[in-house]
């Protein structure tokens, strides 16, 4: 019976566009050991929930296939490493650049040794930075940077995407969309409307302003980690009747929708072509106590995001290759 499940599984991962070879080879290993030459997997950070309750965190949520948890976050860390390098050394230089009279932090020699740290694998400065997160529920994998460090995780996804496009990257065999966050709160009106507010703002002040123009804008809102039945027995047990308030799309898209207008009053709701994207997502933190969740929040640009069905990251591999390779 397990030989007919799996020769049935082999046949629909080679129909959904893997090559044969590809998928023989993953089968004689288990999913988390395909990346294990390469880079070995990092143990959950346990205090996570805890700093997360405290502090907005920026990071990674990555969705991946059901039981393939493990193969995507070797994956990922294999795709972010390098591209939170660059990010970080293109700072380095604008900093170096722009302070000229001050000399550079990073000598020739250090940033060449962290360069071979980096290719051994073995030193790997974003291990200390950036820590997985455990998580209730699957299919889904969680990065996050301590609060002090808040890297530019929106620009690190635009590479990522730039370098698919032009292949200097592999299509990504485990990761199926990468989403920035920019950073987290519990799940409560205040707190959501203070960093949404934020984050608009350096949007804004990011963009080039025109005098005049509109601002067109769309909310997308995952929940992913909290089933209804879950959210009607919280509703149930609490002696708060508001305190999941939130978890309602609309009151959440409400509160939103003004703080987007607060900060750019001329704006309007646009769910086709929005030029700002907001996008609140539900993480399920393993950890977190009863009757509190923690959300990640986003602000991206139009050329980050598909607007149908529903508005949502970009997908890394895009539906038109998945339906070449299924054709072949």
């Amino acid at each position: 019976m397990a030989d007919d499940e799996r020769k049935e599984e082999l046949g629909t991962e080679i129909a959904e566009g893997r090559d044969k070879e590809e998928v023989e080879k993953s089968d004689e290993m288990k999913p988390w050991e395909q990346h294990s030459a390469v880079i070995s997997i990092p143990r959950f950070d346990y205090n996570a929930s805890s700093s997360l309750l405290r502090h907005s965190h920026s990071g990674f949520l990555i969705t991946c296939p059901i039981k393939r948890e493990k193969s995507a976050t070797k994956e990922a860390i294999g795709i972010l490493e390098k591209y939170i390098d660059s990010n970080r050394d293109a700072k380095r230089r604008k900093t170096c650049t722009e302070d000229a009279n001050k000399e550079c932090n990073v000598s020739g020699e250090g940033a060449a040794n962290e360069h071979v740290n980096s290719e051994s694998g073995t030193s790997m400065e974003k291990n200390d930075i950036l820590s997985l997160v455990k998580l209730t529920r699957s299919g889904l994998v969680l990065f996050k940077f301590p609060f002090d460090k808040s890297p530019a995780v929106v620009d690190i996804v635009s590479q990522i995407f730039q370098s698919l496009e032009s292949g200097i990257l592999k299509s990504p065999l485990w990761c199926n969309r990468i989403l920035p966050i920019q950073g987290t709160c519990c799940l409560d009106e205040k707190e959501l409307k203070k960093i949404v507010t934020n984050l608009v703002e350096q949007f804004m002040n990011n963009k080039q302003k025109e005098t005049g123009k509109t601002v067109k804008f769309a909310v997308g809102y995952n929940r992913r980690g909290i089933e209804e039945t879950e959210m009607k027995n919280l509703r149930k047990t609490s002696s708060d009747p508001d305190i999941f308030a939130l978890l309602d799309r609309n009151k959440c898209f409400s509160v939103v929708a003004a703080a987007v207008k607060e900060v750019v009053p001329d704006s309007t709701v646009d769910l086709k072509d929005p030029e700002l994207c907001v996008v609140v997502e539900v993480l399920p933190v393993s950890g977190v106590p009863d009757r509190t969740a923690i959300v990640g929040v986003s602000v991206l640009p139009r050329a980050l995001v598909s607007t149908k069905p529903r508005l949502c990251i970009k997908a890394l591999v895009s539906d038109t290759k998945e339906m070449n390779k299924k054709k072949r």
